[in-house]
Order: structure tokens, then C-alpha cells, then sequence
């Protein structure tokens, strides 16, 4: 077989395409990182202006996500706060009984509450939030005070030395109402507060509801 020599020019232009490919690739791939980069700078940019918006001005930060709901706690806070007569509970055995029995003229009646005392007078607390209902004072239980709560919920407190509400008022679990005092229907009992709870309509033991939501009644 016969060989074909290539022709001088041959060489020196495929040489000449290679190159020009070559850079041709060259600025064609550059061209795409550049193209590339720009459209993560547009990101960027797009996301860090919505991370610096200003917030609204009715945005509040620190708003719960899940509303909290408190529980029932004590009409007092002091330690040394006793129990100076319970509760008469009708299923309670014949002691118990028999110490929340209440004399006054010539009478034995059962205790309809609970009744808190110490040497020193104390600050006596909404055991809720609620509202305001009477505020009274008379011979036998001194000032009172009867808050309305959620859930058919109702505090009394009674031998109040000194009232720090009034009639309508809201106030808020833990918040002050008074201070104790003494009543002359109890007048045995000293310095001290009468405290009686009613759920729907009747009067209950409060030691019952203690530390419970009023959501958790039945």
C-alpha cells in the first residue's frame, strides 16, 4: 500500500483548531463559574435581606406559644401559717370531725371552711385569677371578700383585719387582697383568716382542690 504524505499546512492548522478550542473551553467554563457565582450572591443577598427586615410593631417576642393555665394554690405564703380549724367533712372520721365543730352562742356548727392562723398577721392571696364580687364587713366575720373564677369557681375570705380590693376589681393568682384579722365568731381562734371554697353552687373541702386546674374539675 502506498502512503500519503500530509501536506505542509495540515499540521500547523489542526494545531491552530486545538488551540482555539482550547480557549474557547477555557472562557466557556469561566464564563459559567462566573454566571454561577452571581446567582449565589443574588441568594445571599435576597436572604440576608429578609433576616434584616424590620420586625412589625405590634411583634412581640417573647409571646408564649402555649398559653399556661395555673393551678389553685393556698390563700397564703407565710410558712408558719397553721391550720387552726379544718374543715367538717361528713365521710371524715368522728376526731376529725369533731375538731371542725364551730361553738358560738349556745351553738355547735359544722366549719364550712377552713380556718388559717399565726401569731403575726399575714397577707391573705387570690388562690386564682378572677374578679371582684362583694367586699362586706360585719359583726360576726369581719370583712370579707368573694372572688368569681373561671369554672364555676368561687373563694370567700372572711376575718379580714384589712381589705386591699374593691368590688369589680380583677386580680390575679397569688396576688394580695388583705390581710388577716379577727372575727367574733371565732374569736377564739386569734389572729387568723376563714376561708371557705364553692364549685358549682355548693361548698367544698378546699384541700380537695388544692394544686388542681379548674380545667381538671369535674
Amino acid at each position: 500500500m502506498k502512503r500519503r504524505k500530509l501536506k505542509s499546512f495540515v499540521v500547523p492548522l489542526v494545531y491552530v483548531l486545538s488551540i482555539t478550542i482550547l480557549v474557547l473551553s477555557v472562557y466557556f467554563i469561566e464564563g459559567l463559574i462566573k454566571d454561577s457565582n452571581k446567582k449565589l450572591k443574588n441568594n445571599s443577598e435576597e436572604v440576608e435581606e429578609v433576616i434584616n427586615q424590620e420586625e412589625p410593631d405590634n411583634y412581640t417576642s417573647d409571646v408564649p406559644v402555649v398559653s399556661t393555665e395555673a393551678a389553685i394554690i393556698r390563700p397564703y405564703s407565710n410558712d408558719d401559717v397553721k391550720v387552726l380549724k379544718n374543715y367538717y367533712d361528713y365521710k371524715g372520721d368522728a376526731s376529725s370531725q369533731e375538731g371542725a365543730i364551730v361553738y358560738y352562742g349556745d351553738t355547735y356548727m359544722q366549719n364550712s371552711g377552713i380556718d388559717y392562723g399565726r401569731d403575726n398577721e399575714f397577707d391573705i392571696l387570690s388562690i386564682l385569677d378572677g374578679t371582684v364580687m362583694e367586699v362586706t364587713e360585719d359583726e360576726l366575720m369581719g370583712k370579707t371578700v368573694k372572688i368569681k373564677h373561671s369554672n364555676d369557681l368561687i373563694s370567700v375570705y372572711q376575718s379580714l383585719g384589712s381589705v386591699d380590693v374593691d368590688v369589680n376589681s380583677t386580680v390575679s393568682v397569688g396576688s394580695i387582697i388583705g390581710k388577716s384579722g379577727e372575727n367574733n365568731i371565732g374569736k377564739d381562734l386569734g389572729n387568723h383568716l376563714h376561708f371557705e371554697l364553692y364549685y358549682q353552687g355548693s361548698v367544698v373541702n378546699p384541700n380537695d382542690f388544692y394544686d388542681k386546674l379548674p380545667s381538671q374539675l369535674n
